[in-house]
C-alpha cells in the first residue's frame, strides 16, 4: 500500500473506481504511479458502485474515472458531513483533468488532484474560492506544515477568506515554523507574532483560546509512575495539567520517561491511544539535567533525582523551557498507583512521523525531461529546497501555497541540513538536484545526515531519479555508451586530486568510455588538460570527444572533437565531456561506441 502523504489527513485506503471498460487503462496508470491503493472495475466483485458504498465510511479517498455527473449522483446519498466524508476526485479516461469533487481542503482532494495531474501530465481543476484566488486554504494548509487543527469556526473563517474586496485577515504565528508567512498564497494575510491584535482570525499556537487554531507539536510530556499505575490515572493527570495551563493536546509532540518504564502497560497504552511517540532515557542522562524540584526518594530508587522534569527537558532538546514543573497525582476511586507529569516546550516543533524528505532529480533543465514521478513528488511537497538556478527552471510548476527556499551553489550541506530539519518538523520536503540526485548530487549527503538522526527522529526518506547529464549528452551525441563506461568528477573540492588521477589512469588502462563532470572552472583551469593527458596514454589522439553544454536548456550546444585536439578553453562547469574508448568512432556528426570490440559479433 502506498503510504498516505503527510500533507493529507490519516485515514484508510485510496480507492480507484471505474464504471466502464474504457476506464481500465487509466486505473492501471493510477495504480502504477502509486496514486491509488486498490481498485474496482466494471468486471470486479464487488462492483464499483457497491464498493463505493461499502468503503465510504473508512476510505481516505476515491479516485473515479468517469463523468462528474455520474459520480455526483452516486455519492449524494452517502454524504454525511464535511468533517467525515472522504475525498472524491474525478479523472477523465484520457487523464487530461483531475477534478476534486468533494473534500477539497479538509479531506485532501485538492492535494490529491495536483498529484494526479502532475503524474498524468494533465491539469487539476480547482473551483474553490481559495484556489481560484491563489490564496492559502486556511482550514487545511497547516497539515502540510506538520500541525494539528484545533478549535474554531473554520467554516466562517473560510467564508471570510473568500470575500472579494474584504479586509485582510489578521493572523498570529506564535509557535511553530514561521516560514509559511513567506508563502505567495499568504500575501493577503496581515500577520503578527505576539502582537496586540484583539481577535486574530487564525492563530498558530500551543495554547487553547479564541479564534481558529493550528497547533504545532512542540510540547513534551515527561511522565513518571509507580509500577502498574492505571491508565485512567495517567489520562486524568495529563488532561487536567494541560487544561490548567491552557495547553492544547494537539500541540503535544510526544512523551518521555526513564527507560526502566519502557514496559509499563499504562504508559504504553496512553502513547498508543493519543498517537504520541515515546522517548526513553537512562538514569545517568536524566540525573545530569538540572531540575527545579529534585527528589531524594526518587534518586534513591531510580538513580536520578528527577524523572518527569528531566525527561521532558531532554526530549524537548537544547533550548527547552519547562512550562510546568512536576505535578503529582494519586489514585482515586478504582484507579491504581501514582504518577508525576512535567511539560517542556521545545524551541522548534517535532513531528518526523508525519514528515517526508524527498530527493528529487529535476533532470537537465527542460520540463519536458522531468519524470512523472518527480512531477508528482514536487506537486505533493510543502517546501522546495534547492540551488536557485535549478528551482528557477521548475518555477512554472510551483503553486502559491508551496514555499521555495533557495540556497547557494556550494552550500550543499546547509541545504541538506535545512531540508532534513523541515522534514523532522513534519513537513513534506522536496530537496531538488539537477540531473539525477544520486549522481554527483545531494542524495548521498542527505542520506548520511538522515542516518545520523536517532531512529525515532527520522522522517521518511525517498530518492526520485532524474535524467542525468550523462544520459542526455549520450542521447544528443548518438550512441556513445554502448559498452562499459564510467563517470569521473574533476572537481577536487571534495576529492583529493591524487585520487582523481588514479581513477583517470584506471579508466585509461581499462579503456572505458569516460564522462567527465565538473571539468573546468575559473579556479580550476588546468585539471581538464591533465585528464586529457592521462587518457591519451590509453587511447589514440583520434578518439572522438563530445562537449555537451547547457543540456536541456535554451542555450544547449553539442559539438564533436578529438581527444588530441580537445579545445580545453571552451569548456566550463556547464559542460559535460564525453570521451570515447579505443573502439569509438565518429561518422556524420554522431559518436558511436560498438557493442563489442573488433572480432566480436553480436548474436
Amino acid at each position: 500500500m502506498t503510504p498516505t502523504p503527510a500533507s493529507l489527513p490519516a485515514r484508510g485506503l485510496i480507492w480507484g473506481l471505474g464504471f466502464s471498460h474504457g476506464s481500465a487503462p487509466m486505473l492501471e496508470r493510477l495504480s502504477q504511479a502509486g496514486l491509488i491503493d486498490a481498485r474496482l472495475g466494471p468486471t470486479d466483485q464487488p462492483l464499483p458502485r457497491e464498493g463505493l458504498v461499502t468503503h465510504w465510511p473508512s476510505a481516505h479517498a476515491f479516485v473515479v474515472v468517469g463523468a462528474c455527473g455520474l459520480v455526483t449522483r452516486l455519492i449524494a446519498p452517502l454524504l454525511s458531513g464535511k468533517d467525515s466524508d472522504p475525498a472524491v476526485v474525478v479523472v477523465d479516461p484520457q487523464g487530461r483533468f483531475a477534478v476534486p469533487l468533494l473534500g477539497g481542503h479538509g479531506a485532501g482532494a485538492d492535494q490529491l488532484s495536483h498529484r494526479i495531474a502532475a503524474s498524468l501530465g494533465g491539469q487539476a481543476v480547482l473551483t474553490g474560492a481559495s484556489a481560484a484566488a491563489g490564496r492559502l486554504s486556511l482550514d487545511s494548509f497547516g497539515r502540510g506544515w506538520g500541525w494539528r487543527r484545533g478549535a474554531g469556526d473554520w467554516q466562517e473563517l473560510m467564508l471570510a477568506a473568500g470575500r472579494e474586496g474584504g479586509p485582510s485577515l489578521q493572523v498570529e504565528a506564535r509557535h511553530g515554523s514561521p516560514r509559511w508567512l513567506a508563502l505567495d498564497a499568504a500575501a493577503h494575510l496581515q500577520a503578527g507574532a505576539n502582537s496586540a491584535m484583539a481577535k486574530p482570525a487564525m492563530v498558530v499556537d500551543i495554547h487553547t483560546g479564541s479564534g481558529c487554531r493550528w497547533h504545532p507539536p512542540s510540547l513534551w510530556l515527561g511522565l513518571g509512575c509507580e509500577r502498574n499505575t492505571s491508565l485512567g490515572l495517567l489520562e486524568r493527570l495529563v488532561d487536567q495539567t494541560l487544561a490548567a495551563q491552557q495547553l492544547a493536546p494537539q500541540a503535544v509532540a510526544g512523551l518521555a520517561s526513564i527507560d526502566r518504564k519502557a514496559d509499563e502497560p499504562a504508559l504504553l497504552a496512553l502513547a498508543a491511544q493519543r498517537q504520541w511517540p515515546v522517548r526513553w532515557f537512562d538514569a545517568a542522562s536524566l540525573a545530569a539535567v538540572a531540575v527545579p524540584t529534585p527528589s531524594a526518594a526518587v534518586a534513591k530508587e531510580m538513580g536520578t533525582a528527577s524523572v518527569a522534569e528531566a525527561a521532558a527537558q531532554l526530549a524537548a532538546g537544547p533550548g527547552a523551557r519547562l512550562l510546568q514543573t512536576k505535578q503529582i497525582a494519586h489514585a482515586q476511586g478504582a484507579e491504581r498507583g501514582a504518577a508525576t507529569l512535567a511539560v517542556a516546550l521545545a524551541e522548534g516543533q517535532w513531528a518526523p512521523q508525519r514528515g517526508q524528505l524527498h530527493l528529487v532529480g529535476s533532470g537537465p533543465g527542460s520540463l519536458d525531461l522531468l519524470t512523472g514521478d518527480a512531477r508528482q513528488t514536487l506537486a505533493a511537497a510543502t517546501v522546495w529546497v534547492g540551488y536557485g538556478l535549478y528551482l528557477d527552471l521548475l518555477e512554472p510548476l510551483r503553486r502559491p501555497d508551496q514555499l521555495r527556499w533557495d540556497g547557494q551553489l556550494t552550500e550543499e550541506r546547509a541545504r541538506c541540513a535545512l531540508a532534513l530539519e523541515l522534514a523532522c518538523q513534519g513537513l513534506n520536503v522536496a530537496l531538488v538536484s539537477s540531473g539525477d540526485s544520486g549522481i554527483y548530487a545531494m542524495a548521498g549527503l542527505a542520506l548520511e545526515l538522515w542516518l545520523a538522526q536517532p531512529a525515532d527522529g527520522r522522517p521518511s526518506f525517498a530518492v526520485h531519479p532524474g535524467i542525468s547529464a550523462l544520459q542526455l549528452a549520450a542521447a544528443r551525441a548518438g550512441a556513445p555508451l554502448m559498452h562499459d563506461f564510467c563517470a569521473i568528477s574533476l572537481s577536487d573540492r571534495l576529492t583529493p586530486w591524487a585520487v582523481i588521477e588514479r581513477r583517470l589512469q584506471a579508466a585509461a588502462e581499462g579503456d572505458f568510455v569516460v564522462a567527465l563532470y565538473n571539468p573546468r572552472s575559473l579556479g580550476r583551469d588546468w585539471q581538464l588538460a591533465r585528464a586529457r593527458e592521462l587518457l591519451l596514454a590509453g587511447r589514440p589522439a583520434s578518439t572522438p570527444v563530445v562537449l555537451a553544454r547547457q543540456l536541456g536548456r535554451a542555450a544547449e550546444a553539442v559539438s564533436l572533437h578529438t581527444l588530441g585536439e580537445l579545445p580545453v578553453e571552451q569548456v566550463d562547469m556547464l559542460t559535460l565531456v564525453l570521451v570515447g574508448n579505443s573502439s569509438s568512432y565518429a561518422k556524420d556528426g554522431l559518436l558511436v561506441t560498438p557493442r563489442g570490440y573488433p572480432g566480436a559479433e553480436l548474436s
